[in-house]
Parts: structure tokens; C-alpha cells; sequence
């Protein structure tokens, strides 16, 4: 089964992702921050994680930076799931190692879509 990390400290957001990707059929490991981020990646080996950029502790944007830099997680799937819409931030996501930005308010359907054609991108 496919796993897929849901990182954000909104728990009323990240339940809805890890209710519409477990309706699709992953596996879903939610954690609240960027540093359970780091953690469950190294615990569960997710094969595509989302990422809000606005965490306590790390932010998306550590995390993505961190991964990236593992050998082991470089080429790991990343989405970023923010409110930050500004071009500039957008441009900052991808820079990092984002491979998809997805904006708040979202649809959780384009969202399950996303995370698909993520991981057939990515060969998963």
C-alpha cells in the first residue's frame, strides 16, 4: 500500500487530507509539525509526503530543505499544502524541492489528484 505523510498543525485540515487519501486508498501517517514530520519519515519510509510551509517548530520549508539534503529521502515526493499564495512564495517552494504547490483553501478531490500524478511521476 502506498503511504503518504500528512504534515500540518491544523488538525481540522490535516484530518480532512488523511480522510479524502485513505477514501483513495493509502496508507496515511498525519503528524502535527515539522520535527513528527522528520521523524515519521524515518519510521514509516512514506512514499510522497504533504507539507504545510506554516508549522511550529520547523516549517514545511525546513522540512523540504532537510529531506532534500538526506541522501535517502532526495528524491522523496514532496507537496506543499499552504495558504501562502504569493508568486514569491510559490517560487520559494519549488526552489526548496517541492514537487507540487497546492494553495488553501483547496479541493480535496484535485488534491487526491495531485498526489496521483505525483507519484506516477515519480514511478511510485
Amino acid at each position: 500500500m502506498t503511504t503518504v505523510l500528512v504534515a500540518d498543525d491544523d488538525a481540522d485540515i490535516r484530518e480532512l487530507v488523511a480522510f479524502k487519501l485513505s477514501q483513495s486508498g493509502y496508507e496515511v501517517v498525519p503528524v502535527p509539525d515539522g520535527v513528527a514530520a522528520l521523524d515519521a519519515v524515518r519510521d514509516h519510509r512514506p512514499d510522497l509526503v504533504v507539507l504545510d510551509l506554516m508549522m511550529p517548530g520547523l516549517s514545511g520549508l525546513d522540512v523540504c530543505a532537510e529531506l532534500r539534503r538526506a541522501p535517502e529521502t532526495a528524491s522523496l515526493p514532496v507537496i506543499v499544502l499552504t495558504a501562502k499564495a504569493q508568486e514569491h512564495d510559490v517560487a520559494i517552494g519549488f526552489a526548496t524541492g517541492a514537487d507540487d504547490y497546492v494553495v488553501k483553501p483547496f479541493s480535496p478531490r484535485e488534491l487526491v489528484s495531485r498526489v496521483q500524478a505525483v507519484l506516477a511521476r515519480a514511478g511510485s
